[in-house]
């Protein structure tokens, strides 16, 4: 399932537990989380202090160039982190792209300690809205000036590209949408027209204007139709600079990059709540199905026997059933002959079979 928080709940308490260890103590850990990101922690009774924290993350590129490692301010980022605790290993372990060794000695035994961790748990967000923001940050000026706004590209999940168009006064974030069933695609579209309802209306004014289309806005004239071709519309977003100011960049960086998790999320949810709807309407009515067999079933009638004392006899359904629509004289009805009021007096009238007289007549001979 899908992390929305910037730090990674699985890995923070991983590390809380090596910090507040007693001793030292050897693990070894491998953590799958969603978005094929991996980490690999490992510590040594030998480095008291010390831990390895491996990362494998996709990573955000461009439509045009794949990157294979971290750019050079991408790794700045990731060490003002926390620059006396983080230091970057080279090489990184086999099969990631970065390893980082921390030190928990120079971490503070004090609530610091907390806010710490989480810092370093939220590494992958920081590579990640660190990519973002630098690619934001080289868009070529002159295209603006001239008023060619050239969205970019951008690719994190294979199958799941967004654009960027930067514009003097606002940034536009456009989202195709694609699914597989069709079934889900009811269920996006409900929550976008929604989404677009309550993003526009008074209460959430100070966010940024959201717009839904099942065609591609006019920002990707001239996209390639392999891109635009989607089954679930464009959602976009416009960003001014109210929504980038000093905290607020990086909470809006990391919102847009896991919008698709955050739809697919949504989805799966609708989806597992209207099955357990379901199937507990489906097991209420069975239930009153039940209870009126059984209510059926021990309907008991009182008959009074010879001593006064009253006895009671327990009918059967069949034996319901039979008195009470008498369906044995019913059938008895069904197999006797059918009768038609006034049918023999139209049968002696006009169904009555002629009589022919012979034309040659016979005459009886005596004996002699």
């Amino acid at each position: 399932m899908a992390c929305f928080e910037r730090a990674s709940p699985a890995l923070k308490h991983i590390l809380l537990q090596l910090y507040r260890a007693d001793k030292p103590v050897a693990v070894e850990h491998n953590l799958h989380e969603f978005g094929s990101l991996q980490y690999h922690i490992q510590s040594y009774v030998s480095e008291a202090h010390h831990v390895y924290l491996s990362i494998s993350t996709p990573i955000l590129s461009t439509g045009s160039s794949i990157l294979y490692g971290f750019p050079q301010y991408t790794i700045e980022t990731v060490k003002g982190i926390c620059h006396e605790v983080v230091q970057i290993v080279e090489p990184a372990k086999t099969g990631y792209q970065l390893t980082l060794k921390l030190d928990f000695s120079k971490i503070p035994r004090k609530k610091d300690a907390v806010k710490i961790i989480t810092d370093i748990s939220s590494v992958q967000a920081v590579i990640l809205s660190s990519q973002l923001k630098e690619l934001l940050k080289n868009v070529n000026d002159e295209e603006i000036s001239e008023g060619t706004y050239k969205p970019i590209k951008l690719v994190y999940h294979p199958n799941e590209p967004f654009y960027v168009v930067k514009q003097p006064a606002k940034l536009t974030v456009v989202f195709p949408i694609r699914f597989k069933e069709h079934s889900d695609i009811v269920i996006a579209k409900a929550f976008f027209q929604e989404l677009v309802d309550v993003g526009n209306s008074g209460v959430c004014a100070r966010a940024p204007p959201c717009y839904w289309s099942p065609i591609p806005p006019p920002e990707l004239r001239g996209e390639s139709m392999k891109d635009l071709s989607t089954n679930g519309g464009f959602v976009s977003f416009e960003i001014s600079a109210r929504h980038i100011e000093g905290k607020k960049l990086d909470k809006t960086v990391w919102n847009l990059l896991n919008f698709n998790a955050l739809v697919k999320y949504h989805v799966k949810c609708t989806k597992g709540f209207v099955q357990r709807r379901m199937r507990s309407r489906l097991q209420s009515l069975v239930e009153a199905l039940q209870h009126t067999g059984m209510e059926e079933d021990n309907n008991i009638r009182k008959v009074k026997g010879r001593r006064g004392v009253k006895k009671l006899i327990k009918f059967t359904r069949n034996t319901i059933l039979r008195k009470r629509w008498n369906l044995t004289k019913k059938i008895k009805r069904l197999r006797s002959r059918i009768r038609i009021r006034g049918f023999k007096k139209f049968q002696r009238r006009w169904l009555r079979l002629p009589s022919f007289s012979s034309v040659m007549s016979y005459q009886k001979l005596e004996k002699l």
